[in-house]
């Protein structure tokens, strides 16, 4: 159901890039207009800001002495390349491909962060009756998706063998 014949890793590590551009892009328009801390009201429960998150998923570590800098660059280049063997491995298997590039994608935006800037640039600050959820890009996105799509994949590929 879920595999195809052509078995190229090309249109995955295509997708994976795209969603570089897209998140670097959406991270260069931010820098370029806002300053840290500006935020623009778009709806009731969405707005646009600029946040620098020197740690990992929901600020971990942020207040270290900028060791954890290194650590989480490490921590996505090494994921970065196991995703891409495991890309190579299983080509044809589109969900667990497709799962795949989006969190290689999401990974390889933020560890481009960590290089350029020392943090990962943040911007979609959602928020409801007093329910703040913490500011997060495009990469994180991807990488969400990405897991659930694994998550998906995982149940898809139990109920197959039953």
């Amino acid at each position: 159901m879920f595999r195809n014949t052509s078995g190229s890793v090309m249109p995955w590590l295509a997708l994976a890039l795209i969603i570089v551009i897209a998140d670097q892009f959406t991270k260069v328009l931010i820098l370029g207009y806002y300053q840290v801390g500006d935020s623009t009201w778009v709806t009731s429960f969405f707005n646009v800001v600029r946040v620098h998150n020197t740690g990992a998923a929901f600020s971990f570590l942020a207040a270290a002495s900028g060791w954890q800098r290194w650590l989480f660059t490490g921590i996505g280049v090494a994921a970065a390349l196991f995703i891409v063997w495991m890309l190579r491995s299983h080509p044809g298997q589109k969900l667990f491909s497709f799962a795949l590039a989006c969190v290689l994608g999401g990974a390889v935006g933020n560890v481009v962060d960590r290089l350029l800037h020392g943090y990962v640039v943040d911007f979609l600050d959602f928020h409801l009756r007093g329910w703040h959820f913490p500011a997060f890009n495009l990469a994180d996105s991807a990488i969400t998706i990405g897991a659930a799509c694994l998550i998906l994949d995982e149940l898809l590929r139990v109920r197959r063998a039953r």
